[in-house]
Order: C-alpha cells, then sequence, then structure tokens
C-alpha cells in the first residue's frame, strides 16, 4: 500500500554530528519522498543546536543521533517531550546498547547505521499510524541532564545545570537560580535532587544548593522560618539560603571542609 500524495509532508528534524550520516538521511528522505512526502524542516549536529532549530516551527518527526557532543540524543529526546506538540522521535545510530530499551518503552523505532531506505520507510509509516503517548520519552534510560528546560513566552528556554547556583521550591514549582537571573521549572525538587545528588546538596526541604556555590554558613536563620538556625552563604550572589535543624545535624562535616 502507498501513501496518498495528498497526505500532508511530514515535517522532519534531523540530528546527528557526522556530516556523512547528515547527508545520507538526506539521501534516503529523498529516496522514499514518493512513497511517503516528507520535508527537512531543521538540522542540527547536537542537542542543543536541535532544539534552537526547532523553535517557532511544527516538527512531526525527530532523527536523532544518541551519542551527540554537548547534549545527547536522550536528552535531546527529553526536552522535546516537553515541547506544546512534541514530535515523534526514531533514534538513528551506530550503536544498538539502547535498542532493546527504546523498545520496551514503545519508543517509535530505533534504526542502527547503516540506515536501509525500507527501514527508514518502515519507521516513518509507524509515525502515521501511531504517535508516542506524551511524556513517554522522559521516561528512557537517562543519566543526569546537563540543561533543565522551562517555558517563558510561548519559548523552551535551557538552562545549564553547571550555572544553576540554588534550587528553591515555592508552591507548585521550583526556581532555578543562576547568576544573572531566575527562571521557574515544572519540576518536583525531590526528583531533582535524585538526579543531581553528586551536584547538589539539601539545605531545607525546599532547598537545594550547588556544592561548589557554597562559600560557607553563618548563624542567624530566616526570619519566615522558625526551623532554620543557620544560613548558607554563597558565592556568586548575595541572597542567604536557610539551613534546617535536621540538614544542619548532616551538613557540619561539610561545612567544616569549607572552612579549613
Amino acid at each position: 500500500m502507498t501513501v496518498s500524495v495528498a497526505a500532508s509532508p511530514l515535517a522532519l528534524l534531523v540530528c546527528d554530528d557526522e556530516a556523512p550520516a547528515l547527508a545520507r538521511l538526506r539521501d534516503l528522505l529523498t529516496d522514499i519522498a514518493p512513497e511517503l512526502p516528507n520535508e527537512i524542516v531543521a538540522e542540527a549536529d547536537n542537542g542543543l543546536r536541535a532544539l534552537a532549530a526547532v523553535e517557532g516551527r511544527r516538527v512531526d518527526v525527530a532523527l536523532v543521533d544518541i551519542r551527540m557532543p554537548k547534549m545527547d540524543g536522550i536528552e535531546l529526546a527529553r526536552h522535546l517531550s516537553r515541547l506544546e506538540h512534541p514530535p515523534a522521535v526514531i533514534f538513528v545510530t551506530a550503536y544498538d546498547a539502547y535498542a532493546v530499551q527504546a523498545f520496551e518503552l514503545n519508543a517509535i523505532d530505533y534504526l542502527v547505521k547503516p540506515v536501509r531506505a525500507w527501514r527508514l520507510l518502515e519507521a516513518l509509516r509507524k509515525v502515521r499510524r501511531k504517535r508516542v503517548p506524551p511524556g513517554l520519552l522522559a521516561q528512557l534510560p537517562q543519566a543526569a541532564r546537563s540543561h533543565l528546560s522551562c517555558h517563558e513566552r510561548g519559548r523552551l528556554l535551557l538552562i545549564a545545570v553547571a550555572d544553576i547556583i540554588y534550587l528553591r521550591a515555592d508552591l507548585k514549582y521550583v526556581t532555578a537560580r543562576t547568576r544573572d537571573r531566575e527562571f521557574l521549572l515544572d519540576e518536583s525538587l525531590t526528583h531533582l535532587e535524585q538526579e543531581f545528588g553528586a551536584q547538589f546538596i539539601r539545605l531545607h526541604r525546599s532547598v537545594l544548593a550547588a556544592r561548589n556555590a557554597l562559600s560557607g554558613f553563618e548563624k542567624g536563620g530566616d526570619c519566615d522560618d522558625a526551623d532554620a538556625q543557620w544560613q548558607a552563604i554563597l558565592r556568586d550572589v548575595p541572597d542567604r539560603l536557610p539551613v534546617s535543624r535536621r540538614q544542619w545535624s548532616l551538613l557540619k562535616s561539610f561545612a567544616r571542609q569549607l572552612s579549613s
């Protein structure tokens, strides 16, 4: 069965850090276009550039390599899943280590290089028949992200985790503070602590601070929090963060390291 030529072409993002691989995908997509109309609307050589390239565009499918510099394909897929209209993601990679897990999670498809035209056509036909449920890609096997994302004025903004000084929960949002500004994240502090426990330390039930951003502690609690008798001093911003009694007992050895 062939796809009707009246069908709207699939809008594609192609992301691979190897130029020959990008060129091959372009050729294959041209070859299968008579059977399944498609159009490349964005190209990139890493996840960061891919997210910038799709801003403001409608993208139906992302063909994504997994191992890439700056931001790999797994993290890119997680950020794409947070878009208002997330594309289906098809992994295209020379490594098959993630294949079983991807299929167990009902990923749309997983193509191993060198990709054959018939396999690419088969994968894109799956997109026509079935879309990935929202949020599914966030469940893919994952290391800690290099970036967090938030929506602001209709845009998806990326915040480098290395630039975050502290994370503070307030009602249903978490504020991420960098040296320059604050960002509102739609994530839980508990989940962020689980993912970034090696980089951040808990000071309070509502506060995580970057370990390398702390310069010391001083007596004198947050006047709005009777449970906080100590405050954390930060290197790059004047903010003082509350330290709860319970956490202070766990932080004493860390405080001694800072003062030594």
